[in-house]
């Protein structure tokens, strides 16, 4: 009896550690209008989704540093990244980020850019209408 208690002891153990050590590294995506609502200060990193703002992007002379803002249909939040960006990184295109905030915008450490006009992630997309109670969100409409 000893040994099934001991066995089963350390099996509760076990799955409670895995559990623990994956929460801690899932990347729970947010809307910019999700992120200033409050919803993501319980993370210490997470993926923001929306679209690039038109003409938001401003890249430094002389460093690869940039930053641009990303847009969702009721909020905004500037970010900031340093490094290569995707090739199909512009305006007005789905983004997704992964970072952590830092005071009033976000830092990204990594951004992955959509594939094509008319493609947006199901997450994104879904992120998106439920931030927006379920509005629709067109794969391909910027918000203004």
């Amino acid at each position: 009896m000893i040994i099934v208690l001991l066995v089963l002891a350390a099996a509760v153990v076990a799955v409670g550690l895995t559990v623990f050590a994956l929460q801690q590294n899932m990347n729970y995506l947010f809307t910019p209008s999700q992120v200033r609502a409050g919803q993501a200060e319980a993370y210490k990193t997470f993926r923001l989704g929306g679209m690039v703002k038109g003409g938001s992007i401003e890249r430094s002379g002389d460093s690869l540093k940039v930053g641009f803002t990303v847009v969702d249909a009721d909020g905004a939040l500037p970010v900031e990244y340093t490094g290569i960006l995707p090739d199909l990184f512009r305006d007005n295109q789905s983004v997704i980020a992964t970072g952590h905030m830092a005071g009033d915008h976000f830092v990204a450490t990594e951004v992955l850019a959509k594939h094509d006009e008319t493609y947006m992630p199901k997450e994104l997309k879904d992120a998106m209408e439920k931030a927006h109670h379920g509005k629709a969100v067109a794969a391909n409409e910027a918000p203004q």
